[in-house]
């Protein structure tokens, strides 16, 4: 039987879904060739939320069960990592990551929750009211920093996080 053209190149998708790679992290085909597997950035992680994934390749491992392993965008990672597999601008966004909000979010039911939107650090998850319902929530993409804090707190664990379509502009042709 062959293998599939991800299982070939190593990458796989997590648990949570796509791989999430550390913050200010090259586009993933560059991120691969440029990394040595050294462990540098799982290592200075203060929050323990880079591991070795498959491959040794560190990832992001975004979990509620581990609710203080969130991202500080501290750029620790980055400024450690001692080839150009991260990329850290203190100005850039630091990855193309944010939070989703599946079916089993309490407010999507119609029952009034908010844990995520007050323990968001960016304010990034706003209530609108809503005529005839209760106020559910809206992510402001632009504010996101894909820290993971509003993972901590959700009782339903109702929240993902997962990469956005487009690329942080400081890493844009920096393969």
């Amino acid at each position: 039987m062959l293998a599939s053209r991800r299982a070939f190149f190593g990458i796989r998708h997590t648990r949570q879904g796509a791989l999430i790679r550390p913050p200010w992290a090259l586009p993933e085909a560059a991120f691969v060739e440029a990394c040595t597997r050294c462990s540098a950035c799982v290592e200075v992680c203060p929050t323990g939320l880079l591991v070795n994934g498959d491959g040794g390749y560190p990832e992001a491992a975004f979990n509620p069960a581990r609710a203080s392993q969130i991202c500080i965008l501290c750029g620790d990672c980055a400024q450690r990592c001692p080839e150009p597999a991260l990329h850290y601008l203190a100005e850039s966004r630091p990855w193309s990551v944010q939070a989703v909000f599946a079916e089993a979010c309490l407010a999507q039911r119609d029952v009034v929750c908010r844990t995520c939107g007050e323990s968001c650090p960016a304010s990034a998850i706003r209530f609108p009211p809503r005529l005839g319902g209760v106020a559910r929530p809206v992510l402001d993409e632009a504010a996101c920093t894909g820290c993971g804090a509003c993972l901590a707190d959700c009782p339903t664990a109702a929240i993902q996080m997962a990469p956005t379509l487009s690329t942080p502009s400081a890493l844009r042709g920096a393969a």
